[in-house]
C-alpha cells in the first residue's frame, strides 16, 4: 500500500515561497488522485489541490488558486505543491493523501482521501 511522505515545510516571511514534496513510500503515485491538505490550529483540516497524474488534470480550492501549483513527476515518484506569495493565513500543517478511486478526483474532501502522510510544518509569519 502506497504511504505518502511530506517534505519540505519550513518558515518563510509574508509574500515567499517554498515548495512541498510528497513521496509515494512503498509504490507509486501513477495514475493516481493525489491530494494536498492543511490544517491550522484549532481549525478542521481543509482540502486545496488535487492532480490526477495520469492526465494532469489539477483541482484547486479558491483560497489557493492563482497562487499553488500542484505538479507531479512520475519518474521522482513525487507529486509537489509550489506555494508562491505566502501570507500568514496560510500558516498550517501540510499533508498529502490518496483517493481510492480517480472519480470526482476534483472534489477534494477529507473522508474521500485516504493514507495520510504524517505532514510537514509551513510556518509564515508577517
Amino acid at each position: 500500500q502506497v504511504q505518502p511522505v511530506e517534505s519540505g515545510g519550513g518558515s518563510v516571511q509574508s509574500g515567499g515561497s517554498l515548495k512541498l514534496s510528497c513521496s509515494a513510500s512503498g509504490g507509486n503515485f501513477r495514475n493516481k488522485c493525489i491530494g494536498w491538505f492543511r490544517q491550522a490550529p484549532g481549525k478542521e483540516r481543509e482540502g486545496i489541490a488535487s492532480i490526477w497524474t495520469g492526465h494532469g488534470n489539477t483541482w484547486y480550492t479558491s483560497s489557493v488558486q492563482g497562487r499553488f501549483t500542484i505538479s507531479h513527476d512520475n519518474a521522482e515518484n513525487s507529486v509537489y505543491l509550489q506555494m508562491d506569495s505566502l501570507n500568514p493565513e496560510d500558516t498550517a500543517m501540510y499533508y498529502c493523501a490518496t483517493r481510492p478511486t480517480l472519480l470526482r478526483c476534483g472534489l477534494i474532501g477529507v473522508p474521500d482521501f485516504q493514507n495520510w502522510g504524517l505532514g510537514t510544518q509551513v510556518t509564515v509569519s508577517s
